[in-house]
């Protein structure tokens, strides 16, 4: 459903927040995202947020501006800078149909954060450049496909390294996550960049240092010697252009020297970091709700060897996954222009922050918050109606809405077939009231070969 910014009503600005409001916003949300890292988690406040249950204190904390102030946009008395959080599903749906006009996806932050590691990014840029460059986005990654053009052969590289992550899992009895992690990036590599890539973790290792400096944004001098060495290292990648692999698709859909696909390239390594995150939690929570998992091998056998199949359940639960524990619990926006709303309105740029968690879990609204509910996906991968964006929304919603899952899918399927997983520390997870945050960095699970 297409939506646009209601008419003008009040010539006065949208409710602000006061001065305490502000500073319990900045400490309950805004620092506790931060000091998670917005670009690369951080482990230890991870594992303490999980502990302290700092996700569930934003949420409560959201909920109760919303009681206060109402379900409209609210405005943050920050100086030097016009911020305000969005309190509707409604609201969320409105600024994510009205990007990048007059919501821009390229924010004042977002641009500082990505320029560590990729400047010319579609997610950095705005106007014409951005045009080009989704469009190239959206061709290599056929966005729109449920399976993309070369499923078949993803699916053989998911499968080889899956299994191998699925032998040493059974030869020491368990898969935890620091051993799942290293093969899970041989494998985004192999599908990212083409066999030549799969043990090139000094590429990975530069990126992943890059985004450490990008959790800071503006606070952290760009280490432009470091960007150049990592930039310069992947575009040997996209001129050997292996057909077998994105960065082989990119270029060969590439049309413009400005859309610069190696620019283009970091965020899908990127993106695969928080993918493992979500995969690892949906292994937990089918090991914690045997009735979903029963289900799922029975989706499993009934696909057969189907190279690769779309697999509707097992993405079900890993877009729950996502909702339960969102992997990008910030969506901003900033105004292009003064933008009416029913009571108000938010002057040209003004950053909008959509916190994702509290719309994700706000039992208020969703009955399920807490609960593992893959059938909330049977039609897509949003639920705009009730504010669940697990990839963004709207006209610049993830490229990568459809592609991830199908490699999630895909992955999660190659390693059921093989093991039995159960959970360690079951407590951790537990049906009809899951924690708002887990750990994925100290998930590990008992493993079984699975016989027939």
């Amino acid at each position: 459903m297409n939506r646009t910014p209601a008419p003008p009503v009040s010539p006065h600005s949208v409710s602000q927040a006061s001065i305490l409001d502000t500073l319990a916003v900045l400490k309950d949300v805004v620092l506790p995202t931060l000091g998670k890292g917005p670009l690369i988690r951080r482990r230890k406040v991870v594992t303490v947020a999980e502990r302290v249950g700092l996700d569930a204190k934003a949420v409560k904390r959201m909920q109760a501006l919303r009681d206060k102030y109402g379900p409209g946009p609210l405005r943050l008395r920050i100086p030097f800078r016009s911020q305000a959080v969005i309190l509707s599903a409604e609201d969320a749906g409105m600024v994510l149909e009205g990007s990048p006009e007059p919501f821009a996806a390229a924010s004042l932050e977002k641009r500082s954060a990505l320029n560590h590691f990729q400047p010319d990014s579609v997610l950095a840029s705005h106007g014409h450049d951005r045009t080009i460059r989704r469009r190239l986005n959206e061709d290599t990654l056929d966005t729109g496909c449920p399976v993309h053009s070369m499923a078949d052969h993803f699916a053989a590289v998911i499968d080889e390294e899956m299994d191998r992550i699925c032998q040493a899992a059974l030869a020491s009895g368990t898969l935890d996550w620091d051993s799942f992690f290293i093969g899970w990036y041989r494998m985004v590599r192999r599908l990212v960049l083409g066999d030549a890539a799969r043990d090139d973790s000094e590429l990975t290792d530069l990126l992943e240092k890059l985004r450490y400096d990008a959790n800071l944004a503006f606070l952290k001098r760009k280490d432009r010697k470091t960007r150049e060495q990592f930039l310069t290292h992947l575009r040997r990648y996209v001129d050997a252009a292996d057909p077998n692999s994105l960065a082989g698709r990119m270029a060969k859909a590439c049309t413009d020297p400005n859309q610069q696909p190696h620019h283009q390239l970091p965020q899908y390594l990127f993106a695969f970091d928080p993918g493992a995150m979500a995969t690892f939690r949906t292994l937990a929570l089918l090991s914690a709700h045997p009735e979903v998992e029963k289900e799922v091998r029975h989706e499993l056998a009934e696909a057969g060897n189907a190279p690769a199949p779309r697999l509707d359940l097992v993405r079900a639960c890993y877009l729950d996954a996502l909702r339960l524990w969102p992997t990008t619990p910030a969506i901003l926006r900033e105004t292009t222009r003064d933008v009416a709303w029913a009571k108000g309105q938010l002057e040209a740029a003004t950053q909008i922050l959509i916190y994702t968690p509290f719309h994700h879990r706000d039992d208020q609204t969703l009955p399920q918050a807490h609960r593992f509910d893959p059938s909330l996906w049977k039609n897509g991968n949003a639920r705009a109606d009730l504010g669940l964006y697990p990839f963004s929304d709207g006209p610049v919603v993830c490229p990568a809405v459809n592609f991830v899952p199908m490699v999630t899918s895909l992955a999660l399927r190659s390693l059921l077939s093989r093991v039995r997983l159960n959970l360690n520390q079951p407590e951790r997870v537990t049906p009809g009231n899951l924690p708002a945050t887990l750990d994925n960095y100290t998930l590990s699970f008992t493993t079984e070969r699975l016989t027939s």
